[in-house]
């Protein structure tokens, strides 16, 4: 073989192998950079993606919220341990199509995946909805409204409807009385008629027969129940067990046809919550609350009554008082009497008390 048919057979050899070279090196950096990209595939769709260090994390993704607010929310919590991959991967499952509002529970260990499953499937965790201390519906419609997806306006529109009261069996001053005070569960996004009509529902497994039952023994609606029952609450605020006492007063004023002389309802007459001392200026603002002035139940309750004062009035003690005020000791029990002679003399003293505590 001549020399340059020799040299031309070696740089082909020598091509050949630099080929095979360069492939080798190119499926190696391919095969790296799969390995790779699989790790981290792995990582940002099944690695844990979400801290919580045991304490319970809700976020509320508002009604409107795009999919870059509601992860800005998500993001605020504090639980995300790697946000860019939270976004990439969000992205890659198309949650920016899905975006559902709602109130959602970041659990600990919550990978990626798992997470954009649960926000693009609206999958809520129920919140546990309650009030207490309302007088007025305003209150109340502020309260409920400060829990779910629902304005003050909305729930205070229907609650001071006369046609949507009448459609719940109730009207707009006995209509507060379908909120027994206790912990609902329910979703963020509940409606404001969709609440109106679970608490109706709630109300009516209230009252059970033996409720019903006990009501219809003493001659009174629920509606009645509850109002006096509200009274009983405003009267008896620190200690449960006197109750039934107060209960079986003020059943015994109704039975007499005695007008109730409550307090509270005076108070709630003249709007003024900060009342301590009850005076003949306030005795003299008329209002179908004032049970000075009137006799019988006022129109609606003066508060929202809870379960124990309900079943203070259907399960009253059986007494023969007919008044009581508040002990001298201050001790937060009342002193009661059978006649007025005897109330007198409780009363004075308990004046005497708060002269010298210089509460006016």
């Amino acid at each position: 073989m001549s020399q340059p048919a020799k040299k031309s057979v070696l740089e082909r050899r020598d091509q050949a192998l630099k080929r095979r070279r360069r492939w080798a090196t190119v499926s190696v950096i391919f095969t790296l950079a799969l390995v790779c990209f699989s790790y981290y595939f792995y990582q940002v769709f099944f690695t844990a993606n979400i801290e919580t260090k045991g304490k319970p994390t809700y976020v509320v993704i508002q009604r409107g919220d795009d999919w870059k607010a509601a992860l800005k929310t998500i993001d605020a919590t504090g639980v995300v341990v790697d946000k860019l991959s939270l976004h990439f991967v969000a992205k890659l499952m198309k949650y920016p199509e899905h975006v559902k509002p709602g109130r959602y529970e970041l659990k600990e260990g919550y990978t990626n995946r798992q997470l954009i499953n649960v926000l693009k499937a609206g999958l809520q965790s129920p919140l546990k909805l309650t009030f207490t201390n309302v007088r007025l519906r305003g209150e109340l419609a502020t309260k409920l409204s400060s829990q779910i997806d629902a304005r003050p306006g909305q729930i205070d529109s229907l609650l001071s409807s006369p046609a949507y009261t009448q459609s719940l069996g109730f009207d707009t001053t006995t209509v507060l009385s379908m909120f027994i005070p206790n912990t609902y569960e329910l979703y963020w996004n509940t409606s404001a008629p969709n609440l109106m009509q679970r608490m109706k529902k709630e109300y009516e497994k209230f009252w059970t027969p033996t409720r019903d039952a006990q009501r219809e023994k003493l001659d009174l609606t629920r509606a009645q129940v509850s109002t006096l029952a509200s009274i009983v609450e405003a009267e008896q605020q620190q200690h449960a067990d006197e109750r039934p006492r107060i209960a079986g007063v003020y059943l015994n004023r109704l039975k007499k046809g005695m007008k109730l002389q409550a307090d509270p309802t005076v108070v709630y007459a003249n709007r003024d919550f900060g009342i301590k001392r009850v005076l003949n200026v306030h005795l003299k603002k008329d209002s179908p609350y004032n049970t000075y002035m009137y006799a019988g139940l006022p129109p609606g309750p003066i508060n929202l009554p809870s379960i124990a004062s309900i079943d203070a009035v259907l399960k009253p003690e059986s007494n023969n008082y007919l008044y009581f005020c508040a002990k001298e000791d201050f001790s937060g029990y009342h002193a009661f009497a059978t006649n007025e002679t005897g109330h007198l003399l409780n009363a004075r003293r308990y004046q005497a008390a708060l002269n010298r505590a210089g509460i006016r």
